[in-house]
């Protein structure tokens, strides 16, 4: 039976770019598991092709890239920011070499400030962040070429499941597959993004990994015409804001901004919750982007997922799937219906979403939250909570829990890596992408028989 040297669990961001750096060093052989279809074949993007598969739920995004270390995930807790900030320079070059386009968002000093003076006036906090913008178009290419490339330098075996990690005496030994199957390797990396976040929980605890719960990140898809939206889009394409609530002091925050872009639907293991994105080069006449409540729960809750599971459920159950409703229709206390939403301005662009109410869906709470956030919104950008914008629901990021790794991204199994939003400490293509570099890294140095860094655990 042939042993591997290292084992990657996911062709995500994280999976591809360990896959990369190890390749690279002439690290091998090298075995890379995925759950879903080849890039090739990733052609549902209504289904769980949306997701699952080669390059991971960023296969079909519309490919944004922040290009800082405060944004896209907690890299910066467990390694220093200065390391941070080169790795993402690195990770950034790497999606150039690729086929990335060369354009960034990257707007004057004095831009910046008016916007985070604005920002400040409205109650909120503006954090900037440089983009590269791929696309979605974009996305599919680079992952082509990055599969290309690793062709003939690595084993491949897609539309195969992990059931479980092979761990003898606080070692990591490789996988199991469902069938019973073992496969061996002397290194294991599990990058199962957010469509494995469930089974890396129920894995963590298998093994008894030491992990705590990620807050859960729930809201809808907001979606205006672009031209409500423009003010920010043309100058940053992305605004990230944070408010606090004044009735419950919870976090809200914008993510995933897309400029004339689309409204999705993704499917996940039986649940439909909503999604965006946009083009390079095909636009629509509306912008999306989300608004995420970040909640923690008291003890002895401790299951996150659940809770998002369940409240995607309830709007699965009402609507049979996404549920739209204008925000004028939600602050009448009434549901939409198709001859209301009919006349709505903003003309969908999820049209096989049900009309309804999400006032049925969300706890009040939630409602709260979005609806005053919404508000100090409209102080920055005029029309944003007219009548006319559109909710569409549920959004949820399902989060894994943050697993205790030390600053290698090595868990408290010899050996084990744990990387990318899986791991619970990234929430991007591009931090997810660095957690790859970083787990490979300390691999090649350990081959090469260097000494390890600080190896302290933090959880």
């Amino acid at each position: 039976m042939k042993k591997y040297k290292v084992i990657v669990i996911g062709a995500g961001p994280s999976g591809l770019f360990s896959c990369l750096e190890l390749a690279k060093a002439g690290i091998g052989p090298i075995l890379l598991i995925e759950q879903g279809k080849d890039i090739y074949e990733r052609t549902d993007r209504s289904g769980k092709d949306l997701l699952c598969g080669w390059g991971g739920a960023g296969a079909f995004s519309d490919g944004k890239l922040t290009l800082s270390p405060d944004v896209g995930g907690f890299l910066g807790e467990i390694i220093p920011r200065k390391e941070v900030k080169h790795l993402l320079q690195q990770a950034d070059d790497i999606f150039l070499s690729f086929g990335a386009p060369a354009k960034t968002y990257s707007p004057p000093g004095e831009v910046l400030e008016n916007l985070a003076i604005q920002a400040k006036l409205a109650q909120m906090e503006f954090i900037y962040s440089p983009i590269r913008h791929l696309g979605t178009e974009n996305c599919l290419r680079v992952l082509t070429n990055i599969r290309e490339y690793l062709q003939d330098k690595i084993d491949i075996r897609t539309e195969t499941k992990v059931d479980q990690i092979v761990v003898e005496s606080g070692q990591a030994k490789g996988v199991r597959l469902p069938s019973g199957e073992v496969l061996r390797g002397e290194y294991v990396i599990a990058a199962p993004g957010r469509v494995g976040a469930s089974w890396m929980k129920k894995e963590a605890a298998r093994l008894g990994l030491t992990a705590t719960p990620n807050p859960v990140d729930l809201g809808v898809r907001v979606e205006v015409p672009a031209a409500v939206m423009q003010k920010l889009t043309d100058v940053v394409y992305e605004a990230k804001l944070i408010y606090y609530s004044q009735t419950f002091d919870d976090r809200i925050r914008t993510f995933c901004m897309n400029p004339y872009g689309e409204v999705v639907s993704e499917a996940v293991d039986g649940l439909i919750s909503v999604n965006g994105h946009s083009y390079a080069e095909k636009r629509s006449e509306n912008t999306n982007f989300a608004l995420l409540v970040s909640s923690r729960f008291t003890e002895p809750f401790d299951d996150p997922i659940g809770y998002g599971r369940a409240i995607v459920s309830l709007a699965n159950l009402l609507g049979s799937g996404v549920i739209v409703q204008r925000l004028g229709d939600l602050l009448a206390g009434r549901r939409t219906t198709e001859k209301r939403l009919s006349r709505c301005i903003t003309r969908p662009t999820l049209p096989e979403a049900t009309p309804g109410d999400l006032s049925f869906v969300f706890p009040y709470r939630h409602l709260k939250n979005i609806m005053e956030m919404l508000e100090a919104l409209e102080r920055i950008v005029p029309g944003v909570y007219s009548r006319h914008t559109l909710l569409y629901g549920v959004e949820v990021k399902f989060y894994s829990h943050r697993i205790r790794l030390n600053n290698e991204l090595e868990s408290e199994a010899k050996n084990f890596f744990i990387t990318g939003d899986g791991s619970g400490i990234t929430r991007g293509l591009i931090q997810a992408s660095v957690s790859g570099m970083v787990a490979a890294r300390a691999i090649i140095k350990r081959h090469k028989g260097q000494p390890r860094k600080n190896s302290d655990l933090i959880s």
